[in-house]
């Protein structure tokens, strides 16, 4: 059953969704509202903040907790829809999850629509990837992360460096990722009440062929669950059973594990989307991530066990001496 701090974090959700609904807001009027909320959240203490551009044109930020891995490295792809969301919106979120998994994150502001419609996003995305590999960080070293659209973002990441023949990274997670922007009219009456009235007062179903633009919503880089999922890196995926998103991600779990791709499936019950950025006042978003980071720490150190155990099975069998 959720959490007591949940059950008010839905309440006050249900409440701004009938407003939202009269208003109808602009896509610009949501980044505003998101950025203004922004600035009540704070990062975890003795994470280091680090701004940069990489090449000089993509802002970026390193959040660098004391004490973190010498070579081990998180991509972090923040959510909201391709439209909304920033560096500001995730920083704590981010900052938590660096602090909790021991990593030095990386955490781009990929442009967004509709000033900037698919296939911007993802090249962000692999401009960031290919910055850390052309900086030294080695592709077993990296693990790429997002949340909602984020999520799906670091999905099709890996699928566009699987097709270019890329060495692809040590793993991949999706934190209640979007994996088919098709979403059925179906999905949001069956769902949690809270969560359909507040995506249909966000008017959520438009933003998909917003970043979509002239691209069908069925390419596999838009929707992730569209695609051949063979050969990827080991997954984590976490979803709310009261999600709109929670249907086509558990077609997507069944798809990549029917292609041999290693996943890790952790389901929540009854909580609303995005409870992740909650992590300060609601128990199962600190549980979740508490989850991602065993998920890495587990991950790598089967990575290591492979490293040491595989050179062993390659050697060749002395022969016994003859008598």
């Amino acid at each position: 059953m959720p959490s007591f701090q949940h059950l008010l974090l839905k309440q006050l959700l249900t409440a701004a969704a009938a407003p939202l609904a009269r208003r109808k807001p602009s896509v610009g009027a949501m980044r505003l509202a998101m950025e203004a909320g922004s600035l009540f959240q704070f990062m975890p203490w003795h994470v280091h903040l680090e701004s940069l551009k990489l090449d000089n044109r993509l802002e970026a930020e390193w959040l660098r907790p004391r004490g973190a891995h010498p070579t081990r490295v998180l991509l972090y792809l923040h959510g909201g829809g391709y439209v909304l969301g920033s560096l500001n919106t995730h920083r704590s979120l981010v900052g938590s999850l660096a602090q909790r998994s021991g990593l030095n994150v990386l955490t781009i502001n990929y442009r967004k629509a509709p000033d900037h419609p698919f296939p911007a996003a993802l090249d962000d995305a692999k401009r960031a990837y290919r910055w850390l590999l052309r900086h030294g960080h080695q592709p077993h070293d990296i693990a790429i992360a997002g949340d909602s659209a984020g999520g799906g973002l670091a999905l099709a990441l890996l699928l566009a460096l699987r097709e270019a023949g890329q060495a692809l990274p040590a793993a991949g997670i999706g934190l209640s990722p979007w994996t088919d922007l098709n979403l059925p009219i179906t999905a949001l009456r069956r769902v949690a009440r809270e969560e359909g009235l507040l995506l249909e007062a966000l008017q959520m179903r438009t933003w998909g062929p917003l970043y979509a633009h002239k691209t069908a919503l069925t390419h596999p880089m838009l929707s992730p669950s569209q695609a051949d999922l063979h050969g990827l890196p080991p997954l984590l995926i976490q979803i709310s059973t009261a999600e709109v998103l929670y249907d086509d991600v558990v077609k997507f779990v069944d798809k990549a594990r029917a292609a041999d791709v290693a996943v890790t499936f952790q389901p929540f019950e009854g909580l609303v989307h995005w409870w992740h950025l909650f992590w300060r006042i609601v128990p199962e978003a600190r549980q979740a991530l508490d989850q991602v980071a065993r998920f890495l720490e587990k991950m790598w150190a089967n990575q290591e066990v492979a490293a040491t155990v595989l050179p062993l099975e390659r050697r060749p069998i002395a022969r016994r001496r003859a008598a």
